[in-house]
């Protein structure tokens, strides 16, 4: 590496925007609903720097106030832009603050960007011979790149960079000197600045004229040359042409000055990082902290003395042997987090026949048990059991080990059937729903009232994340012993839990029981106070067990005609592909959009200004298709070639590898704690999203049949039950008596909106009708509204406008909907079910829009996810009392799929129908539609 001192100057802003939008689909929210995706995406960026690279010196600028000077120019400079997110506005100071902390300077000017301050300062560190690295993902800075600056762009995730030298720029904008980037811009404008440019030159005519005339100044003097619209253009946007120029070049002037012993990279005061980490409940990064400086929990605990914590005394009746308790040094971690090792605890080995015998006794004395079972696996119905760990008072517990061989476990897991299978101890856990699977196969049962932390915490707080650790850190400051401590990272060289010493498997196995029974009692005293007490009880708690006992029967498929699919759909691929590359002209890697764009767009020319994605590569994404798939076949073929490669990777030749090779079935997982709506979501494979409306679709539930010749295939589907919800919730009469009457409602709905009688309306109204009454729930507009229909956007407005007079109350329904959640910040379902809404009452509008359809949309698909559970819970408490053979196997949202024994079927049928159609009361009567086949598809 060179002697060369190397200067890293970070786009504060560009950095913050880029984290934050890095998390959108999945943004990262604590536990006081605070959204710290803003921070914790700038702080990736700045550590992912420091680890790397190991700078020097280094500093981050910030804009404040804008500029003044482009203003000046131009009022509608960076007019265009959305307000900031909360998220962000929330984020600065605290990024800031974590700067200070850090002892990194921060740079401010006010009246100036940061593009100024960075140029500025990059330019006087070039003089005093640094090499400077702008990091920023914004383009712009391209012009300052000279032998000694470069750009270094991070990418979103902070796992990969790009440094841009002079060869970059060079290749990139297609031109000679980094300066004429300020050209470029200044001919195409930049729409994210909302800087003009020349109106009707792109990146490609900037690029053209840069190579013929050298710059800006050298087109405009050429203007006479050019022919045409684009002579006219140029001639008359001159001045527009350098203003744009002007707005676009980065000042180097700003008063600021780099001044080398202020600019060093210094030595973080850790504890004040660590006291604002733990605000933010950041769990992991204090430790990417600690790895970049190369620092050790302990060296970093110099500035913050451990703190005394009480020392809990032993309860000698919780001894099995009358043993006195180890204790420990009661210091907090190191982390500043407490910790197995800072924490005095109790935790025993029971595995002799005299001490399971006794910890028997004491279990069913206990009204209420935490239980956690370690096993050789993650997939429940394949893995061994090797150990159960109980516990029923905090820093308390006991770990039984199992032995290895199958039926040796199972004769001794019959010393705790009286437990398990006791109706009056309740039994608690952490995804419970695991624990009860591993010990079916072992034919043990867990029957009683349930506690799963993990979906008490999903009623508390539906946004954050619900897996032990994470619970631990964030309301017991306690960080677990990571489970690859003992078994390693995943990889071919993981161990198993059986190759553990019992030692550790006990003090590991026993440390979730206590923290998960701590857990336990924080949320008992947190879900009344979310209005979720009865929810939880009476719903989500029952329905782990049902869930459990559907994934354990799990569903058989007919592998021979899957594979018969497959060959078949490998040939219309083939086929496929033949005709997309005679018609391309050449070969090349359909799967590849890097390819295929250049493709479409240069060779084929199939639009005039295609778009392009930020790394700027044409976008072939599926709605650029889509829009295209109408007038050219070319793209209607690729459209289908993708919907059956995906369907065939995805299904077809998926589904025969997920077939479990103790039961030969397929056994999905329900996530009961993913949705924030209440919906089920299906794992492992996903059966919920097998693609029914193209022909290929279906014939994937084809796959799925009844497990012998005694049972076919049921199948019970709500109908419309989304729109029967909105039409009660709503008390909109004229939809509630469509509904009583047994009409057709999207015919009934066409009737009243295009004024003509029932029996007149054509099938395009009744289609439009459809796709208003869905989509008003998922808040359409009339630019939805036409892109989904034939309407142009003037129809589909009027269209709206007439739906919202024929159904007034629905209209404000939407609107008190929405007045509630601002002035309450949630919306419920009809069992109280809440949907948080942090940002009803954003200034952003696009933010605040989403909230808004979360809060008309959120009651109506919950309620819906409410009443189907409450339906499953029923329908399996009567099948189960009246012992039928009959078996509920899937949930697919609106829809429930059952193994109907042939002779219970007209039972059944009756049973299922019943229980749908009446597991919650609205003023609109739920209906049912039941059918049965050989497989999946006759059944639905």
């Amino acid at each position: 590496m060179s002697d060369q001192k190397r200067l890293f100057l970070l786009d504060a802003y560009a950095l913050i925007f880029r984290g934050y939008y890095a998390f959108i689909k999945n943004p990262r929210i604590n536990s006081k609903g605070m959204d710290t995706s803003a921070v914790m995406g700038f702080m990736n960026s700045l550590l992912d720097v420091i680890k790397r690279e190991n700078p020097d010196h280094l500093a981050v600028a910030f804009d404040k106030e804008g500029s003044k000077d482009r203003l000046e120019l131009f009022e509608a400079y960076k007019a265009n832009r959305d307000e900031t997110p909360e998220a962000i506005r929330i984020a600065v100071p605290i990024i800031q603050d974590i700067l200070k902390a850090m002892h990194i300077p921060v740079v401010v000017k006010p009246g100036y960007e940061a593009d100024d301050i960075i140029g500025t300062l990059a330019k006087q560190a070039e003089k005093a011979g640094y090499k400077t690295y702008m990091v920023t993902p914004d383009k712009d800075f391209a012009q300052l790149v000279s032998e000694n600056i470069f750009m270094y762009r991070p990418s979103r995730m902070g796992n990969g960079i790009e440094i841009w030298g002079i060869p970059e720029v060079q290749q990139k904008f297609e031109v000679e000197r980094p300066e004429q980037v300020i050209d470029y811009l200044g001919m195409m404008g930049d729409a994210v600045d909302n800087i003009p440019g020349l109106p009707g030159v792109g990146d490609k005519t900037a690029k053209k004229f840069l190579k013929e005339y050298g710059s800006l100044e050298g087109l405009l003097e050429n203007a006479d040359s050019l022919k045409g619209k684009m002579k006219e253009k140029v001639i008359a946007n001159a001045e527009l042409g350098r203003l744009s120029r002007k707005l676009a070049t980065i000042i180097t002037d700003v008063p600021v000055e780099f001044h080398e012993e202020d600019f060093e990279l210094n030595t973080p005061d850790f504890p004040k990082v660590r006291e604002i980490f733990q605000e933010l409940e950041f769990r992991r990064m204090e430790e990417n902290l600690l790895k970049t400086f190369n620092v050790s929990p302990e060296e970093s605990e110099v500035q913050n003395p451990a703190q005394e914590t009480k020392t809990a005394g032993a309860d000698a009746q919780f001894d099995l042997f009358g043993a006195t308790p180890e204790t420990t040094s009661a210091t907090q971690a190191t982390s500043g987090y407490k910790t197995i090792e800072t924490v005095p605890h109790f935790y025993q080995l029971a595995e002799t026949p005299k001490a399971r015998a006794l910890l028997l006794e004491k279990l069913l004395k206990q009204k209420s048990v935490c239980f956690d079972t370690e096993t050789t696996s993650i997939k429940a119905l394949e893995a061994d059991l090797v150990g159960c760990a109980f516990s029923w008072e905090a820093g308390k517990g006991y770990y039984v080990p199992f032995p290895e061989g199958h039926e040796e476990t199972r004769n001794l897991l019959e010393t705790f059937r009286p437990f398990f299978e006791n109706k009056a101890i309740e039994k608690v856990g952490q995804n419970l729903k695991y624990d009860i699977k591993v010990l079916s196969r072992y034919g043990i049962d867990v029957e009683g009232p349930l506690f799963d932390t993990m979906i008490a915490h999903y009623l508390i707080n539906p946004d954050m994340r619900h897996n032990m650790d994470v619970l631990a850190e964030t309301y017991l400051n306690y960080q677990p012993v990571p489970i690859t401590d003992l078994i390693g990272k995943k990889g071919k060289n993981q161990k198993s839990m059986r190759s553990v010493p019992v030692k550790e498997q006990t003090e590991y196995a026993v440390e979730d029981a206590d923290i998960t029974l701590q857990l336990k009692e924080l949320f008992s005293q947190e879900l009344p106070k979310r209005n979720a007490k009865e929810l939880f009880e009476t719903i989500e708690a029952p329905l782990v067990k049902v869930l459990a006992e559907m994934e354990i029967e799990g569903i058989r498929i007919n592998d021979s005609y899957l594979k018969a699919l497959s060959a078949e759909m490998t040939g219309e691929i083939e086929a496929l592909e033949k005709g997309i590359f005679e018609q391309a002209g050449e070969t090349f890697n359909l799967a590849s959009p890097k390819q295929l764009g250049p493709i479409l767009f240069d060779k084929l020319k199939l639009v005039d200004k295609p778009k392009k994605t930020k790394t700027g590569q044409y976008s072939t994404a599926e709605d650029v298709l889509s829009a295209l798939a109408g007038e050219h076949k070319v793209v209607a073929d690729i459209m289908e070639w993708r919907q059956l490669k995906k369907l065939q990777s995805t299904y077809v030749d998926a589904l025969p590898e997920e077939v479990n090779p103790h039961t030969g079935r397929i056994h999905t997982a329900y996530a009961q704690a993913v949705a924030a709506t209440g919906r089920l979501s299906s794992t492992n494979p996903n059966l919920q999203n097998i693609p029914i409306r193209t022909e290929r679709g279906r014939q994937v539930r084809k796959a799925f049949v009844p497990r012998s010749e005694d049972y076919t295939l049921l199948a019970a589907d709500y109908s419309q039950i989304e729109l029967r919800i909105i039409a009660a919730l709503s008390e909109e009469e004229t939809m509630i008596q469509a509904f009583k009457d047994g009409q057709d409602i999207h015919a009934s709905t066409a009737a009243k909106v295009f004024n003509v009688p029932l029996e007149e309306v054509t099938r395009e109204q009744r289609s439009n009708a459809k796709t208003v009454n869905f989509g008003i729930i998922y808040g359409v507009s009339a630019f939805g509204l036409s892109n989904q229909t034939t309407l142009n956007r003037s129809e589909a407005k009027e269209l709206i406008d007439t739906y919202y007079a024929t159904y007034p109350k629905l209209k404000q329904y939407i609107a008190n909907q929405i007045n509630f959640a601002r002035e309450h910040g949630y919306v419920e379902t009809v069992l109280g079910r809440r949907r948080y809404l942090k940002d009803i009452n954003s200034r952003n509008q696009v933010v605040k829009g989403a909230a808004e359809r979360n809060a008309v949309n959120a009651p109506i698909q919950g309620s819906a996810a409410d009443i189907i559970k409450i339906a499953m819970l029923r329908i399996q408490e009567k099948l189960k009392a009246g012992n039928y053979k009959t078996k509920m196997l899937l949930q697919v949202h609106d829809e429930l799929v059952f193994d109907a024994h042939k002779d219970e079927l007209e039972k059944v049928s009756e049973l299922i129908k019943d229980e749908m159609e009446n597991a919650y009361q609205l003023s609109v009567p739920l209906d049912v539609e039941v059918g049965t086949g050989e497989n999946w598809l006759e059944a639905h």
